[in-house]
């Protein structure tokens, strides 16, 4: 890998922030980062990584730029402002999840300035993300996925090239989805199956051993739903609908009926709607937990 690259990176959050180290300890060159929040660069005190104060100055020293931002909102917004001050030949890697129209018309609009782009959301958990473990989907035409290929693994076990810009987030919002109907389906189940007298822990036991068993049960199911641990700051119900709302729009743009994603999407707002906003959104759990209930 050409050490003389500079690595800008935008977005030290939750998921960004272990990304960013990752490239920082990894990375044989420059990378400069940024974050609306100054306190969250102390992730990276102890690597070689450089915090700047503005997008305007890390756009004028990066080559290749990741971004790992909260959705569509802001990556259309931030793109715009690299796009004023970057040079031509820059490429920007998205790591969020946006909806598949964001991805495309941002696209659109960094081809005008000579700037690459790729849409690359990533999967799996926080703890995957520190491990450089992440499951990365990559929307972008075949030379530009050799040249960031590179850089991606510094933070990613498992990649997958969909095609042109764009099908990384389908395959992200269809990961997502799954995942969502997923916990809210297990959660019902949980319900259903204590109620009738089976104890919790005895009925993820005993699916595990089935053809019931999934990744939802063995990580949502044990580690959060068993245990109701729900911790604020995690990925929440809030987060989960919109995503939810980018599915939605897929599948009426795909000309699809995505009754059980509307499903999902009741239980989610019906969670936050019961004062469970704000938390890991397996709290779910929860709000089923209170139906039939005086």
């Amino acid at each position: 890998m050409d050490k003389q690259v500079t690595i800008g990176f935008i977005g030290l959050g939750v998921m960004g922030g272990p990304m960013c180290r990752n490239m920082a300890v990894k990375h044989t060159g420059r990378l400069v980062a940024f974050d609306l929040d100054s306190a969250a660069f102390s992730i990276l005190q102890d690597t070689r990584a450089e915090f700047v104060s503005t997008i305007e100055a890390l756009a004028a020293h990066s080559d290749v730029i990741f971004l790992s931002l909260p959705g569509g909102k802001q990556v259309t917004a931030v793109t715009a402002e690299i796009a004023r001050h970057a040079k031509s030949g820059t490429t920007i890697v998205d790591l969020s999840t946006t909806s598949v129209a964001v991805a495309r018309e941002v696209d659109t609009m960094l081809a005008g300035h000579g700037i690459a782009f790729a849409d690359a959301p990533v999967a799996r958990t926080r703890e995957a993300a520190q491990q450089g473990k992440l499951s990365v989907m990559v929307g972008a035409p075949d030379a530009l996925y050799a040249r960031i290929r590179p850089f991606i693994d510094m933070i990613a076990s498992d990649i997958t090239h969909g095609g042109k810009v764009g099908t990384g987030q389908v395959l992200k919002l269809v990961n997502n989805m799954l995942v969502f109907e997923h916990v809210a389906a297990l959660a019902e189940m949980m319900v259903v199956a204590e109620r009738a007298g089976v104890a919790p822990e005895v009925m993820l036991d005993a699916v595990s051993k089935g053809s019931g068993d999934s990744f939802v049960l063995r990580n949502h199911g044990r580690k959060a739903m068993l245990t109701r641990s729900f911790p604020d700051k995690a990925f929440p119900p809030e987060y989960v609908l919109k995503d939810i709302s980018y599915v939605l729009e897929l599948a009426e743009a795909s000309g699809v009926k995505a009754n059980v994603a509307e499903t999902a999407q009741r239980y989610y707002q019906g969670a936050i709607d019961a004062g469970l906003g704000g938390r890991y959104f397996p709290v779910v759990l929860e709000l089923i937990e209170k139906q039939g209930k005086p």
